[in-house]
């Protein structure tokens, strides 16, 4: 069964770091590329960053360059999303999704395994 299993959420304080962990099971996410999505309280889902299969990584919201970095560690079959200097207006449930494919895709549908989410709260 291919599964995708978020976590390292929590409650930090603004100006904080967390790093979310996206772990695959019953696939190689080396063969993916891998997006990190969001959704706020009230809020659509909204793309966050995204790493191709090669290496390469965009962000898709412009509020996070500068703070979030993505890598992947295909040893341990896992992508990782570093948030830095968070900000109360980051608080959301975080979602990994997997494309089969070489290139991320800043949408949604487009992608065809999720995890459940974890939440990230930024507030002091």
């Amino acid at each position: 069964q291919l599964q995708l299993v978020e976590s390292g959420g929590g409650l930090v304080q603004p100006g904080g770091s967390l790093r979310l962990s996206c772990v695959a099971s019953g696939f190689t996410l080396a063969s993916y590329a891998i997006g990190w999505f969001r959704q706020a309280p009230g809020k659509e889902r909204e793309g966050v960053s995204c790493i191709a299969t090669y290496g390469g990584s965009r962000h898709f919201a412009d509020s996070v360059k500068g703070r979030f970095t993505i890598s992947r560690d295909s040893a341990k079959n896992t992508v990782y999303l570093q948030m830095n200097s968070l900000k109360p207006e980051d608080t959301a449930v975080y979602y990994c999704a997997a494309i089969a494919r070489y290139l991320c895709s800043g949408s949604e549908n487009d992608y065809d395994h999720w995890g459940q989410g974890t939440q990230v709260t930024v507030s002091s």
